[in-house]
């Protein structure tokens, strides 16, 4: 079974190569294509990224290979992951932010577990903090109370609108059908995602992973598979505790 997957880098070409070698070191049992695309950083991380595929400082495996694509202009996050949509012919292809880190063959075993499940499009692991705190992420269809109150915590009367958000009364220890997978670490069937057209490009950052979800959902269903786990950062700014004061946009790539 072929695997592929791709980074979408603005900035901070190092911390996207320590995640792609995380994923190369770790995905064994099958071929991977990891692709690199670089949104036309003005701090020069797309000629890191070329630079470090062409000398080596990105160990490979056999039957791995590096990609580095170079955009001219920053579409955005699901601009940035359609620039590979022609160019994909796996069987399995994931969607990986920079800061993502894996520490088991979790790609395969994702992969393994959808070809288990027929019917099955879309799957995330389990995603945890680097100190190994659980992520709570948003499962069901976007809610703009949650939204809104995962901004400003200060509302605290759309607590339960969040808690639904993140099905908190689900056992999520377990496989779970969702509604919700976060762009960060998405795995799907490659054939239905270039056939929903991947992402719609109308949006620049941070609901374009829940429309693509909802577009994954009309070929098949979409789970939560949390006996594989991954590290994430999460740098996305509009997690940050904010406190109401106004809002900050942050990376315009980053999830």
């Amino acid at each position: 079974m072929e695997l592929s997957a791709c980074i979408v880098v603005y900035n901070g070409a190092q911390e996207a190569l320590q995640a792609a070698q995380t994923v190369l070191d770790h995905t064994c049992r099958y071929p991977l294509t990891l692709y690199l695309v670089d949104n036309a950083s003005p701090d020069g991380s797309g000629e890191t990224l070329a630079a470090a595929a062409a000398d080596g400082t990105l160990r490979t495996c056999p039957g791995q290979k590096v990609e580095v694509l170079r955009r001219l202009e920053n579409g955005g996050f699901g601009t940035g992951h359609n620039t590979v949509l022609s160019l994909l012919h796996s069987r399995v292809h994931f969607i990986l932010n920079p800061d993502i880190q894996l520490t088991a063959d979790t790609l395969s075993d994702l992969a393994d577990w959808m070809e288990q499940h027929p019917g099955v499009v879309m799957t995330r692991p389990g995603l945890v903090f680097p100190d190994g705190r659980p992520q709570r992420l948003p499962l069901r269809r976007c809610s703009v109370r949650a939204m809104v109150y995962r901004q400003l915590p200060c509302l605290k009367f759309w607590a339960k609108c969040n808690e639904h958000y993140l099905m908190a009364e689900a056992d999520l220890t377990q496989p779970t059908e969702i509604e919700f997978c976060t762009g960060s670490f998405s795995a799907v069937d490659t054939e239905v995602f270039k056939a929903v057209g991947g992402f719609d490009e109308d949006y620049f950052m941070y609901v374009e992973d829940a429309d693509l979800t909802q577009k994954m959902r009309t070929r098949g269903k979409a789970y939560l598979v949390p006996q594989y786990t991954a590290i994430h950062a999460w740098h996305r700014a509009a997690h940050r505790s904010l406190k109401c004061p106004p809002l900050s946009s942050g990376h315009i790539q980053r999830k």
